[in-house]
């Protein structure tokens, strides 16, 4: 099996490096490459549903775009420990009709020693917002990279 770096456990230059790596990857709405930061028995909790494994990764996130169109995401450091990271996001996509949402959340990440997600918890919250409040624009340019994500 090929490592995954960062490895844990983390510092605060490697966990922010596994979280803009998070990003990038979700940014290229690409449920393949994505899958490949998870480990073959991953599981998840994403809202309501729960998902395990590389198959039900790719299918969600697959799902995922075809319904989130124009999506682009946020990711900022909460907190690690050991091979532990928190992040909290935000994304904006629309949906078939035109209608923009923000979504916020937070993830709990949980690594094997190969730098792979083994465990992923992810609440999530909605809002329904103008195309005119939009603030994320495709993927984070490197300029912005350590800009925290507004609250609200």
């Amino acid at each position: 099996m090929a490592d995954r770096p960062p490895l844990p456990p983390f510092t605060l230059e490697t966990a922010r490096k596994k979280v803009q790596a998070a990003e990038d990857a979700w940014n290229t709405c690409d449920p393949e490459k994505v899958s490949l930061a998870y480990s073959e028995d991953s599981v998840w909790r994403n809202r309501d549903r729960f998902v395990r494994g590389r198959a039900e990764i790719v299918a969600f996130l697959t799902e995922k775009w075809e319904r989130e169109l124009d999506y682009a995401l946020r990711k900022s450091l909460w907190t690690f420990a050991g091979n532990r990271i928190a992040v909290r996001f935000q994304y904006e996509c629309h949906d078939a009709a035109g209608t923009w949402y923000r979504s916020y959340g937070n993830e709990n990440w949980e690594f094997d020693e190969h730098g792979l997600m083994v465990r992923r918890e992810a609440s999530i919250n909605d809002l329904v917002i103008d195309e005119s409040d939009r603030r994320i624009f495709g993927p984070r340019n490197e300029a912005d990279r350590d800009l925290e994500i507004p609250l609200q």
